[in-house]
């Protein structure tokens, strides 16, 4: 699917990762797979795919767009029968949009079927993909997820469960995994934990699932979190945790709390509405305003937002509406339809701003143009001033455990100044949350104390594993702009000789 069919002014949030679930011994596996991934849509909406078990063959069904328009349909769900079911919902940001990618991945081993649904990135699939195509793996994705059913299959382990550690044992990055097999369904975290995985129960039937607001749609008891570097083995006789890799320190993805997970979910023990709303009070008490009114940027500024307002005293209300019922374009993305995209998505409530100093609550600025946008279309509602409040620190790296992020250089905040971006936007203040506000508001002194339990790359380009694939291209990339400027310059030096 090509990014200009969606809105316009959606390429500028950095976007979701995937969502993954997993349910193992019910008799409305496929269903309560299809609700539990309609309660992780945020966390991608390209495609969505279900694979289930009825005890003697495996069923797949996998389709492009939004759960909701794809598993509804009966005549999908009558094609998923069993009692076990794995699912997932992509974003892409290993491999681009193509109905190969779409997950979960299925092969078939010498010992049966497995599946696989992945959440995260693996930093170093390419070296891996590479080594494994020298060895005669042939692939039928552009997915970083393949290389993981390539290294199952060609690992010398007896059971399953050891050729997953060893395939696993092999990549890095950042990897949530549900897993599904003719005897058995497994849950993965990478030993950084930088994705979230839960564990639950309904009615005795085992539920993995990448947030608890998959839990609670189909009235599942959360039972805990599956654990950094845990791995958990779910069969018919029961369940078993064992943790094979090698420990290393957490680096859970502080950005889940800023913007990802849904504020209804409860991650590592947190309230994610709870703490967007700290997030929010300690913006307002860094960074405070003189205004009349708090307006969050829907929805993704609006717990902030409420947080803000609480401790500043300053009323909130709804100054600009979304319309939650914009998808997928069906007018050709000219000029000036794209101009209009924000205005599609976003309408400014002039009875609510008209002679109003506003300030307005996001949760991030990645290039800067949607907030460009919207600050335009607060002032077009007559707000005398326009202040900019960002629940975050400055986006100023990209990230590669999992997020689609645009390259550093396509980041506003990794190439101008604070005072460069307000006059951007064209606000009369802009100010970010600093990361010692955003620490304290997840529980943490500071980052000094709290860093060695969160990834915050994308803030400080402090990554927690190794980027193998990226420094590799990276030094391809050096060695090929050498060897050009070595030509020009030999090219020059003929030049001169031959003129001389």
């Amino acid at each position: 699917m090509n990014r200009e069919t969606f809105w316009p002014g959606d390429d500028d949030k950095l976007h979701e990762e995937c969502g993954v679930f997993g349910v193992f011994g019910h008799q409305d596996a496929a269903k309560l797979t299809a609700l539990g991934l309609h309660a992780l849509q945020h966390r991608g909406q390209e495609g969505a795919g279900i694979v289930s078990f009825d005890g003697a063959r495996f069923h797949a069904e996998r389709h492009f767009g939004l759960v909701g328009d794809n598993f509804t349909r009966r005549a999908v769900m009558d094609r998923l029968p069993g009692h076990r079911a794995v699912g997932h919902n992509r974003y892409s940001t290993h491999g681009g949009p193509s109905d190969r990618n779409i997950q979960p991945l299925f092969a078939e081993f010498a010992g049966g079927g497995f599946a696989v649904a992945h959440n995260g990135n693996i930093t170093n699939a390419q070296a891996v993909q590479e080594r494994l195509q020298e060895r005669g793996s042939i692939f039928q994705s552009t997915s970083d997820t393949e290389v993981i059913l390539h290294l199952i299959a060609t690992s010398r382990g007896l059971r399953l469960a050891d050729r997953i550690i060893d395939a696993l044992s092999e990549i890095e990055g950042a990897w949530s995994l549900v897993c599904l097999s003719s005897k058995k369904m497994i849950g993965a975290r990478d030993p950084h934990g930088v994705r979230p995985l839960v564990l639950g129960d309904l009615e005795g039937a085992p539920i993995l699932a990448s947030e608890t607001c998959a839990l609670d749609i189909i009235g599942a008891r959360f039972v805990r979190d599956v654990e950094p570097g845990e791995m958990i083995i779910i069969t018919p006789g029961g369940m078993e945790s064992l943790r094979p890799f090698a420990p290393a320190k957490p680096h859970f993805c502080i950005f889940e709390y800023v913007y990802f997970s849904r504020p209804d979910s409860v991650i590592g023990g947190r309230g994610v509405h709870a703490v967007r709303k700290r997030i929010g009070a300690e913006l307002a008490r860094e960074k405070p305003a003189i205004a009349d009114l708090v307006v969050p940027v829907p929805d993704s500024g609006t717990p902030a937002a409420i947080g803000f307002a609480e401790l500043s005293g300053i009323p909130f209300d709804l100054g600009i509406i979304r319309n939650h019922y914009v998808g997928r374009t069906f007018i050709e993305p000219s000029e000036a339809i794209r101009d209009m995209g924000v205005k599609l998505k976003h309408n400014a409530n002039r009875a609510v701003l008209a002679g109003k100093r506003v300030v307005l609550v996001d949760d991030s600025i990645v290039r800067g143009t949607t907030s460009l946008k919207i600050v335009k279309m607060v002032r077009d509602a007559g707000a005398s001033e326009v202040h900019m409040r960002i629940a975050s620190p400055p986006t100023t790296h990209s990230c590669f455990y999992g997020v689609d992020t645009p390259e550093r250089s396509k980041l506003i905040a990794s190439r101008m100044s604070v005072r460069e971006m307000a006059d951007y936007i064209k606000v009369d203040s802009l100010e970010f949350l600093t990361m010692d506000g955003l620490y304290r508001a997840v529980g943490e002194e500071s980052r000094a104390s709290g860093s060695g339990r969160f990834c915050d790359a994308c803030f400080t380009g402090d990554y927690p594993i190794r980027l193998v694939d990226f420094e590799r291209k990276t030094a391809l990339e050096d060695e090929e702009r050498v060897a050009a400027r070595t030509a020009e310059n030999l090219v020059e030096l003929a030049r001169i000789a031959k003129a001389g």
